[in-house]
């Protein structure tokens, strides 16, 4: 029996968030399934809906909603958990105006600020609400992602919507990602000259200096990608414990740091090439927990839109998914960042083609 519409969105949203790759069981409508069971499921009931031509032409506004519906309601969540720590991330609705909030003053906690935008938006406006508070607007643009899909292939059941919207969505986490990435980065020249650091390779005595900046502030956290994270190893021998050095040995690098939490950002790429990557590797950034408000804010105005483009001449079909989506990096003088100037702009991956085409073979 199909689902409906609501237990049809809430498949949907189930599926979008859970890890395929996790021995976990999930629980819908009071009945536990895995990963697999639940992603059959999802596959089934579209292909119920758009399983032949006459049904596709019937169904795709509705199947259309549904994927609106779940692609609002994942892309948020993923962009708030994967930044939580110091993304600040809300959804607006259409129309209104994307406001964000910030104390003022001059106390030890209260650091002076600076906002900076780059990418999506545009000029921003602010708004003073008292001598203690004021709101800033934060500008949205229309991100997307295209899809094609072979007419045949979908009939023959060799592509489906669920994996359509799938596509999408990680589409739109990377974008979402960079732009977060090109916020801070964009900001770096607004800190304090002795809030950064630019130098190549890794300094500890160097970064140190930016820990001990941060800590007069509140608890320091390292954000970073895996990259910078396996150079950032202290120098001294007798430092490691065995704990240390297996955890070096397993994963490379240390979840922390002189005992301040390293947290990985989420790298992408830019398409299925794995060519290009999303995030700089050669940033680090040093922010006290203790800060009045999270240094990026990230602005989702109205719902995600989906459209067919007209069919080509082989009756594949395009679908284009619209959200507007608004980035901003508000810094303040408790934050600090370094730069590994050896590893930053380093946005392509390393192919070991380009390596073996020089090698002469000799007898």
């Amino acid at each position: 029996m199909a689902l409906d519409r609501k237990n049809l969105v809430q498949l949907g949203i189930m599926v979008a968030k859970a890890n395929p790759s996790a021995p976990t069981s999930y629980s819908f409508n009071g009945e536990s399934f895995s990963y697999e069971t639940l992603n059959e499921t999802l596959r089934r009931e579209f292909a119920e809906l758009a399983g032949s031509y006459a049904a596709y032409r019937e169904n795709k506004n509705y199947i259309f909603s549904i994927m609106e519906e779940i692609i609002s309601d994942v892309v948020p969540k993923k962009v708030a958990i994967a930044y939580e720590q110091f993304a600040e991330t809300k959804v607006f609705k259409q129309g209104d105006k994307p406001l964000f909030r910030r104390k003022l003053g001059n106390s030890r906690t209260r650091a002076k600020q600076f906002i900076t935008r780059v990418g999506l938006a545009g000029v921003y406006e602010v708004f003073k609400l008292s001598a203690m508070e004021e709101s800033f607007e934060v500008q949205t643009s229309a991100i997307g992602g295209a899809a094609q899909i072979g007419f045949e292939e979908f009939l023959d059941g060799r592509v489906d919507f669920a994996e359509l919207t799938n596509l999408v969505m990680e589409s739109m986490d990377e974008l979402i990602y960079r732009e977060i990435g090109e916020a801070l980065k964009a900001s770096v020249n607004q800190l304090p000259p002795a809030n950064r650091v630019a130098v190549n390779g890794f300094d500890e005595a160097a970064f140190d200096r930016l820990l001990t900046i941060a800590a007069a502030y509140g608890e320091p956290t390292i954000y970073c990608t895996y990259e910078f994270a396996v150079r950032m190893i202290p120098q001294e021998a007798w430092r490691y414990t065995e704990a240390m050095k297996a955890e070096l040995w397993r994963t490379g690098r240390l979840a922390d740091y002189k005992g301040k939490k390293v947290v990985i950002l989420p790298q992408g790429f830019e398409d299925e090439t794995n060519t290009t990557k999303v995030i700089d590797p050669g940033y680090a950034w040093i922010i006290p927990t203790g800060a009045d408000t999270k240094p990026v804010k990230v602005a989702f105005e109205g719902g995600t839109l989906v459209r067919e483009v007209d069919s080509n001449a082989d009756w594949s079909k395009e679908f284009h998914v619209y959200q507007k989506v608004g980035v901003v990096a508000m810094l303040a003088n408790n934050i600090c960042t370094y730069v590994d100037t050896e590893l930053a702009g380093q946005m392509e991956t390393w192919y070991l083609q380009d390596t073996v085409q020089n090698v002469v073979v000799t007898k």
